[in-house]
């Protein structure tokens, strides 16, 4: 079980002091979050994708391979790679880079984003939202398993004889996590290619997270990768916590209700009691997130949102702290009852034993294959 947190990137004011971050502040806390959860002993960092204002979350793989080189152990994920908008290629390329620059330590969530004038902004359709993640993903497949790749499809230029370089890390891509929060054919997706599936899990009742994790586990046994309860889950999640309940109810609350995405909506009461949300005490955060296998069975991922709504670096910090605090609970009490078939989550050391051994992928190949031509012919 792997256990960690998410970043959405957001630049929000705090409403208790009424001063808004800069955007260096909040790239800079960032840094700081992913080292302090590797402090803590958490097992992922991820971080989302946002192309506008309010966020500071464009570009993840600088952030990525920047954390990475400041930290040892810590996975590093995307808690939202958007597969839509973002050439195939280029994810190809960048993830690969970042595997070789952190041994191996990089997983990705693929996602459409909850953010519509970003398609435009890429030369894209919102209205082929879901074609683009279907064809995008196949071409991306194929990319980090075959040295040479000839493709053709609707949103896109022709390949023709393509080597996408490097080549994953010992010849084993990147595992990839496909994240939604109510798109069918997403989870759908996942379990075609019997990848993980990432239910968001932030803003929507138990009943609705039960039915889409439900739907994937059933399809990823149809295509024949396993009995339903081995497929790879992960949820979402989120939480304030003070050792005393109410002092992180009264805390809690201004940014709760001027909240970017839920506040002035409604009541922070109804909100905890409608969704995983958890405000109270380090026990109560424990007890509500080892509940979430009640509906969902065992799963493999559990990351939280902590550092949003304005919340300042400090006060995020303290919360992993007390996150430190219960992690030996939470490891223990997720792994009451698991099933020995049950997988843990995948890591590269895993997939590489998987598949036999490390490999080198590199493709050896003369400087003048990349073009076909040699460079006194091109200049004659």
């Amino acid at each position: 079980m792997q256990i960690g947190i998410f970043s959405v990137g957001d630049v929000t004011t705090d409403p208790t002091t009424g001063r808004t971050p800069t955007e260096h502040e909040r790239i800079k806390a960032t840094v700081a979050i992913a080292k302090k959860a590797e402090e803590v002993g958490l097992d992922v960092f991820a971080t989302g994708e946002h192309h506008n204002p309010p966020f500071i979350s464009s570009n993840p793989t600088a952030t990525l391979a920047y954390i990475g080189a400041q930290t040892e152990r810590i996975v590093l994920s995307t808690a939202t790679t958007l597969i839509t908008t973002t050439d195939p290629v280029l994810i190809a390329e960048d993830y690969a880079k970042i595997q070789h620059l952190t041994d191996g330590r990089v997983d990705l969530m693929m996602g459409r984003g909850n953010t519509g004038p970003v398609y435009p902004w890429f030369g894209k359709d919102i209205r082929q939202g879901i074609n683009l993640a279907i064809e995008n993903y196949a071409l991306l497949h194929r990319l980090w398993r075959e040295d040479v790749v000839d493709w053709s499809g609707r949103f896109r230029t022709p390949l023709q004889g393509y080597t996408s370089t490097p080549r994953p890390l010992d010849g084993v891509p990147p595992f990839v996590w496909h994240g939604s929060i109510r798109s069918t054919e997403i989870a759908e997706q996942a379990a075609y290619y019997g990848d993980g599936f990432f239910h968001n899990h932030i803003f929507w009742p138990a009943s609705h997270t039960q039915q889409m994790v439900d739907l994937y586990r059933r399809r990823f046994e149809h295509y024949g990768h396993g009995p339903a309860d081995t497929a790879i889950v992960g949820l979402g999640g989120q939480f304030f916590m003070r050792r005393n309940s109410q002092d992180a109810w009264n805390e809690f609350r201004p940014y709760f209700d001027n909240a970017p995405v839920y506040g002035h909506g409604p009541s922070m009461e109804d909100f905890t009691e409608a969704t995983p949300l958890t405000v109270g005490s380090p026990q109560q955060v424990l007890e509500r997130t080892l509940s979430f296998r009640d509906y969902v069975g065992h799963y493999q991922r559990q990351l939280f949102l902590v550092d949003h709504a304005g919340l300042p670096l400090k006060t995020v910090l303290e919360q992993l702290d007390l996150l430190g605090e219960i992690l030996p609970e939470m490891r223990k009490g997720f792994a009451e009852g698991r099933p020995a078939h049950v997988p843990d989550a995948p890591t590269h050391g895993s997939l590489v034993a998987a598949a036999g051994g490390a490999q080198d992928a590199t493709v050896y190949a003369a400087a003048d294959s990349a073009t076909g031509h040699r460079a006194e012919d091109v200049l004659s």
